[in-house]
């Protein structure tokens, strides 16, 4: 009985070459719609910002990371990641709310900064005595007990604090510094935590009013703030915002470290992270 043999034929070079161009082709369309989608997200959904100084104690600390939500306030060329020369101006703009704790570009030097929405268009601002006078009226202004911000790497005791120690007998003894603070009120209820320093200079300006598309902002840690009392300066005060510069809106504390973390060692993270912060919504 014959058998027949039949021999398999050599993969072709050129075949395996074209499967390598299309595999290559194939990953790097991944790698431009997952850099296409990063972008997105980050510019009209919600974008990583850290928290760099102490002007928003005490609702936002030094080491604070959290998520800003970019599609509140309509989006602009400062939506974007980075910085791209395109026309000024917002798509779908609306104005924020008072209270709101916004993120934006710095009028003059344009890095990011954050602080608390207090004065809209339109509205009269003054301050006598470290109260905010809102359109004639004096906000409620109600003294509650101090608080007490645990010392660490990345967060001091401002020269309004008084240091102490903290005894509790469920918690490691530790330097914490203790603030005067009272609850502000703005109209429509929206009520937060002001730190004060005791009297300064800086506790009274004449009334302003806040020009069409811009804002009256101020920091929480009111003596500790370079805010809208202050004429707009790199690096120093802001001014009154221009709403185009709208960043985002602060929306949650997604991690909160101390400062004491040695990168080298991934177990300090934990010993630095503030659990009771992570998760907070702003």
């Amino acid at each position: 009985m014959d058998v027949k043999t039949q021999s398999l034929a050599a993969p072709h070079p050129a075949a395996d070459g074209a499967r390598a161009r299309d595999s290559w082709a194939g990953f790097f369309w991944f790698l431009i719609k997952l850099v296409l989608a990063v972008l997105v997200f980050r510019t009209v959904v919600f974008s990583p910002f850290s928290i760099p100084s102490e002007s928003m104690l005490p609702r936002l600390m030094n080491g604070d990371f959290l998520l800003a939500a970019k599609w509140p306030y309509g989006l602009s060329r400062h939506s974007l990641p980075f910085d791209v020369s395109l026309p000024e101006g917002r798509i779908l703009a609306r104005s924020p709310e008072r209270g709101d704790i916004v993120i934006f570009k710095h009028p003059v030097g344009g890095q990011e900064y954050i602080k608390r929405v207090i004065g809209l268009p339109g509205d009269k601002v003054a301050m006598i005595g470290g109260t905010v006078i809102l359109n004639g009226v004096q906000l409620r202004r109600d003294a509650v007990d101090d608080t007490v911000i645990p010392q660490s790497a990345n967060t001091g005791c401002g020269w309004g604090g008084v240091v102490s120690h903290n005894t509790l007998s469920d918690a490691p003894t530790a330097e914490t510094c203790r603030y005067t603070a009272f609850r502000e009120t703005l109209p429509g209820g929206k009520s937060f935590i002001t730190l004060d320093f005791g009297p300064t200079p800086y506790d009274g300006f004449a009334e302003q009013t806040v020009p069409e598309g811009h804002l009256f902002v101020m920091g929480d840690n009111r003596d500790n703030s370079r805010d809208s009392r202050f004429a707009a300066m790199a690096g120093d005060g802001v001014g009154m915002v221009p709403q185009d510069l709208l960043v985002g809106r602060a929306a949650i504390i997604v991690w909160s470290t101390d400062g004491s973390a040695d990168w080298g060692d991934p177990f300090s993270w934990f010993d630095a992270a503030r659990w009771d912060r992570i998760g907070n919504l702003l």
